[in-house]
């Protein structure tokens, strides 16, 4: 008898044991419905966020652009490079000239490097094409203030710069990476 009494609580023991996970199931249930109801919450509040930093981007869009930022942009266009080449230009015969002539002798010298060694074909007098505008010799103000740093007097004896033609034939000259 005893034996059987064992049993029978074994049994009932095992049968609440199996009632049970259906309980939690439930529970489990519940709460996963109570959390979509929360993320479903939290989802409308973001909704008109992007909204507003839509019509921020937009406004922004609409503003006028200053001057950097259209260089800016001009430069991204001009990320087209066909040729890109980097080169250090002899500026010592800009030291013949006296003094207060030096910078200027050494952003012609410059210049004339560039334009002959990049190719860039200078308009000539009298055979201007009404229709194409000629290529331009572009100097960023980096290598502008390069030149320019030890005042008129003093300009340095080279430069590394590197030339970038972009595909309408523009040359545009930039500091070399590292200097």
């Amino acid at each position: 008898m005893k034996e059987e009494k064992n049993k029978e609580e074994k049994e009932e023991e095992s049968a609440e044991a199996i009632e049970e996970p259906e309980v939690e199931e439930e529970a489990v249930e519940e709460l996963s419905h109570e959390e979509e109801k929360k993320d479903e919450i939290t989802e409308e509040p973001a909704e008109p966020e992007k909204e507003a930093t839509a019509e921020i981007e937009e406004e922004e869009e609409a503003k006028p652009l200053s001057r950097k930022e259209k260089e800016k942009e001009k430069e991204k266009e001009e990320e087209e490079i066909v040729e890109e080449r980097t080169y250090t230009v002899p500026l010592g015969k800009a030291w013949i000239m006296p003094p207060r002539k030096r910078a200027p002798r050494a952003m012609r010298i410059l210049k004339a490097f560039v334009t002959k060694h990049m190719k860039l074909e200078k308009p000539k007098e009298g055979e201007e094409e009404v229709g194409e505008e000629p290529a331009q010799l572009v100097i960023s103000n980096e290598v502008n203030e390069r030149i320019w740093k030890r005042s008129i007097e003093k300009p340095p004896r080279k430069i590394r710069v590197r030339a970038a033609k972009d595909k309408e034939g523009n040359v545009t000259v930039y500091l070399a990476e590292g200097d």
